[in-house]
Formats: C-alpha cells, structure tokens, sequence
C-alpha cells in the first residue's frame, strides 16, 4: 500500500464508547488497521472506553473506522472522533497496554 507522496496526513483520535472492552475490540482493531495505511495504536482506558489514535490520509482513516462501525457496531454506543496535527512519531499501528 502506502500513500502517495502529497496525500495529506491527518491525526484521529477515536474514543469508542459501550461493551468494547473484553470483546476482542483491539485486536479486530489491529487487524483491520493493518488493512489501511494508518500508524498509531489502540488501548483500553481505565473508564471503560477505547482510545483509537491514528495517522494517515484521511479516507484511510474514515475506511478504518466505518469498518470498525460494521465488524464491532454491536458493542459500540457511541464514537467521538477528533483531528489533531499529525506527529509522524509512529512507524506501525500496535495495541498498548
């Protein structure tokens, strides 16, 4: 894969809200981030969400996580979505611990 040289890079960061944690939420997210060319990673927080910081073009992101919406909708209530600077400092896309 890999993006175009030019293609804009753009930082998401994702909260999912609901039943995400116990349900194999992470790794179907790593799995399928390694189908799009994001870096970045997912972790469980301590109040019950999923935080899902990404970089990438933005339809590669926007793909990621309508497949995400489609894989995992059942346990997602809701999805906060915000953009920030890009920092470039990931080279993969991990789950954190």
């Amino acid at each position: 894969m890999g993006h175009h040289p030019g293609d804009p890079m753009h930082r998401c960061i994702c909260h999912f809200t609901g039943r995400v944690q116990g349900v194999g939420f992470r790794y179907t997210t790593r799995n399928l981030a390694l189908q799009y060319d994001v870096e970045g990673y997912v972790k469980n927080l301590p109040d019950g969400r999923v935080e899902l910081v990404m970089e990438g073009p933005d339809r590669e992101m926007a793909d990621l996580v309508q497949a995400l919406k489609r894989k995992m909708g059942s346990f997602i209530r809701q999805v906060d979505l915000n953009s920030d600077q890009p920092t470039g400092e990931f080279r993969s896309f991990s789950i954190k611990h």
